[in-house]
């Protein structure tokens, strides 16, 4: 046989293995649309809080089991694993097996941006990723720029050239500030081309069929600009079947939509409180319309939606509960007033406080709102 036609033969074969192999790809992934489409039409967005809310203690780290310190300092071991986004990062792995993320740099306004933001939104019963201060991470095995070599191997898959030969176990290097990051509870429900959710697909969860209210959907949607979440592509958003809801199949029976990643909050820039200050809640107030179009990416996946008067009350019931003590503590902890690169007005708790209950009278202020289409 001659190595032309060798090689078609190879070729041949190649296709017809790779058409044989298509209708089952085809139909998994159909059904993972499917199973997705199905909890997201049933997902709640909200619960009622573990806390009550005006007793959340915004001084500490998050409570529960395997709680960190914010005087720990943290030894684990480093992780190789995918990377993507801006934001340095690195996966770890503790002693006793648990495996974390660690986001760290001096000069990253998300390290405190994202522990207030997810803070606030468990606290009012939305769902969020749990977020710990430390004092350091010793990394075993890190190299000095974990992020970097992380993004070079994803690229070229070059482990030795990207860091700079094998990943030595014995060396570590330490990271200071650094945030320990662990995942919201739940299983991902996410498709190839979905891995979580965009605000527009909000409008598809029904209550009909076992999801949030209107008025809840709205209280999210509100909360969003609030805080100004402008870089809210899907990715950034998350479906999860709740411990429990598993069912035969891969269909679940308690799907919970929340934010993953609110990083890029407080500001157009992140972390921008004279900008922060000056974003106005509503778009138009007579209407109750909220936009985000004058914010990065042009509102991005989140389209000007007009708020429910149900959905405006239920967020100024929530956000009402807050205490000025609370939210001082909220913006301390979560080392807010120590960013490097703030101004000197904002490394005092008390103006991030005021313009925080700022924006509660405008909501409070905003109604009644008139009925929503």
């Amino acid at each position: 046989m001659s190595r032309r036609a060798a090689v078609f033969l190879a070729a041949t074969a190649l296709a017809t293995a790779c058409n044989r192999g298509a209708p089952v790809a085809h139909v998994a992934d159909s059904r993972a649309i499917s199973l997705r489409d199905e909890a997201l039409r049933s997902a709640r967005v909200w619960r009622p809080p573990a806390t009550p809310i005006a007793r959340v203690d915004f001084a500490g780290n998050p409570a529960g089991p395997r709680a960190l310190r914010p005087d720990d300092d943290l030894d684990c071991r480093f992780e190789l694993t995918r990377t993507s986004g801006t934001t340095p990062k690195f996966e770890c792995k503790l002693p006793d097996g648990d495996l974390v993320k660690i986001k760290y740099g001096g000069n990253n306004p998300e390290l405190h941006a994202e522990v207030a933001a997810t803070r606030l939104l468990t606290a009012l019963g939305f769902g969020a990723d749990r977020m710990y201060v430390v004092r350091r991470v010793r990394c075993a095995g890190c190299p000095a720029f974990p992020f970097e070599s992380l993004k070079c191997y994803d690229r070229t898959g070059l482990l030795a050239a990207c860091f700079a030969g094998p990943i030595d176990y014995g060396r570590s290097a330490t990271f200071d500030p650094t945030v320990v990051e662990r995942h919201f509870d739940g299983r991902k429900i996410e498709t190839a081309e979905n891995p979580g959710w965009a605000w527009y697909e909000l409008d598809r969860i029904d209550p009909a069929a076992g999801g949030s209210s209107r008025a809840e959907v709205d209280a999210l949607r509100l909360m969003a600009v609030f805080l100004s979440h402008w870089d809210n592509k899907a990715a950034n958003q998350r479906l999860v079947c709740l411990p429990g809801g598993d069912r035969a199949g891969g269909g679940c029976t308690k799907p919970f939509a929340f934010v993953q990643d609110l990083g890029a909050t407080f500001g157009p820039v992140k972390l921008d409180l004279p900008n922060w200050r000056r974003t106005p809640v509503w778009a138009d107030r007579a209407t109750c319309t909220v936009s985000m179009k004058s914010l990065p990416y042009g509102g991005a996946t989140f389209p000007d939606r007009r708020i429910s008067e149900a959905g405006r009350q239920m967020l100024t019931g929530l956000l009402e509960q807050l205490s000025s003590g609370q939210l001082t503590d909220l913006f301390t902890a979560s080392r807010v007033i120590e960013y490097d690169e703030i101004s000197a007005e904002t490394r005092s708790a008390a103006p991030w406080v005021e313009a925080f209950r700022n924006k509660i009278r405008q909501i409070a202020d905003g109604g009644p709102c008139p009925q929503a289409p």
